[in-house]
């Protein structure tokens, strides 16, 4: 079976009654947790994006407090896991601000690590690519949220 095109799909959607839209989405939720989650995002949590942050903020810092910490080996997997929940969460949102609110804040906890930072070059690299994808991500966004994230980057890049 081959895939429907974007735009076919949106063609198809045109066509259907707002019942029918609702079924198509539940159906959909039905089948994969990122597609609820996706669902979750649009339907509660875009509204209020600071909230939106907040949230995903403390959920980092739950998951960053289960990490374990005896060696730099389970440091660099938790590290990795919750980067891959961090990227997800950017994905629903594709808000600027909060992309990168939440890598610095992502990467104040792993300077909480530097014993397992100094021993792990992967650590080292994950840390060192974030504040890549920062820099970028700020360079988009106005002058004045430019110099505000500007110096949240040089207090954690120090």
């Amino acid at each position: 079976m081959k895939t429907a095109s974007v735009k076919e799909i949106k063609d198809e959607l045109k066509e259907k009654s707002s019942k029918e839209l609702m079924e198509l989405c539940l159906k959909l939720s039905k089948f994969k947790k990122d597609n609820k989650e996706l669902l979750t995002y649009l339907l509660f949590e875009s509204g209020n994006e600071e909230a939106y942050r907040e949230a995903v903020k403390a959920d980092i810092d739950e998951l960053f407090g289960q990490v374990n910490a005896s060696a730099s080996y389970y440091v660099k997997k938790g590290a990795q896991k919750i980067l891959r929940l961090v990227k997800k969460q950017i994905r629903y949102s594709k808000n600027k601000e909060t992309e990168i609110e939440l890598l610095i804040h992502y990467c104040e906890h792993l300077q909480g690590y530097p014993s397992a930072m100094s021993r792990n070059s992967v650590l080292r690299n994950i840390y060192s690519r974030q504040l890549v994808v920062i820099k970028k991500a700020i360079g988009t966004l106005h002058e004045d949220l430019q110099y505000d994230y500007e110096s949240k980057l040089e207090a954690i890049d120090e």
